[in-house]
């Protein structure tokens, strides 16, 4: 079974299936949008770096579609670091169902070279989605490269968190959550962080706090 499961044409066969069913998740979930002013600027076309814990993957192309019922969005392309390992291709083909192009690479594999890719692609003036504790962990703790990629981009990173009412959470090392249809949900921005070019590795603590204090505050308005 579990050869099966690597086949690449049964791969795509479920990733077009839960790129399906995360779709109709997401789009029948009643979301509130908190730090519209946070996110507005990236909606009206600035660059940066989108932050969320890797545990918010599946949450997070709903903000790209609350993103788009902002006054004078402008439609800009997105992009999101997903791992070479056969996972993180999975997720690629899943994430291209919402508009979002993957970028191929990790911490420990094709690195340089998706930094390249994504240094390129913010001079565009695009967007790029990051996990900074992923693809592996340790859970909720960010790795430096989100840093080192705002300061040399000269971009802001947005931090931002995603909880839902009702959801199905896996046994993985991040405790992911999946969104089951017709739910409640809370997608919080938070205050962009400014990386200073030539002391990015100091920012990378404010980056840790900041997405934690937006996934507790996503936390807090969804029992609410």
């Amino acid at each position: 079974m579990r050869s099966l499961l690597r086949h690449p044409k049964i791969q795509a066969v479920l990733a077009k299936l839960l790129g399906w069913y995360l779709s109709f998740a997401l789009r029948t979930t009643r979301w509130t949008l908190d730090g519209v002013e946070n996110v507005a600027p990236h909606a009206l076309g600035q660059p940066g770096v989108i932050a969320f814990w890797h545990e918010h993957l599946p949450l997070m192309p709903a903000l790209a579609i609350l993103a788009s019922r902002i006054p004078g969005y402008k439609p800009t392309p997105l992009h999101a670091l997903v791992s070479l390992h056969r996972d993180g291709r999975f997720i690629g083909e899943i994430v291209r169902r919402f508009g979002i192009s993957p970028v191929l690479g990790s911490s420990t594999r094709g690195g340089a070279t998706a930094l390249r890719v994504m240094l390129r692609l913010l001079a565009n003036g695009e967007l790029i989605g990051i996990t900074p504790d992923g693809p592996r962990g340790p859970r909720r703790e960010a790795d430096a490269g989100v840093a080192q990629l705002a300061a040399l981009a000269g971009v802001p990173v947005l931090p931002c968190a995603g909880r839902i009412a009702n959801g199905i959470t896996l046994g993985t090392w991040d405790r992911m959550k999946v969104p089951l249809p017709f739910g409640r949900g809370v997608l919080v921005c938070g205050t962009s962080i400014q990386v200073p070019r030539d002391a990015w590795r100091e920012a990378v603590p404010d980056i840790t706090d900041a997405l934690n204090r937006a996934a507790k505050r996503a936390k807090l308005l969804c029992r609410r």
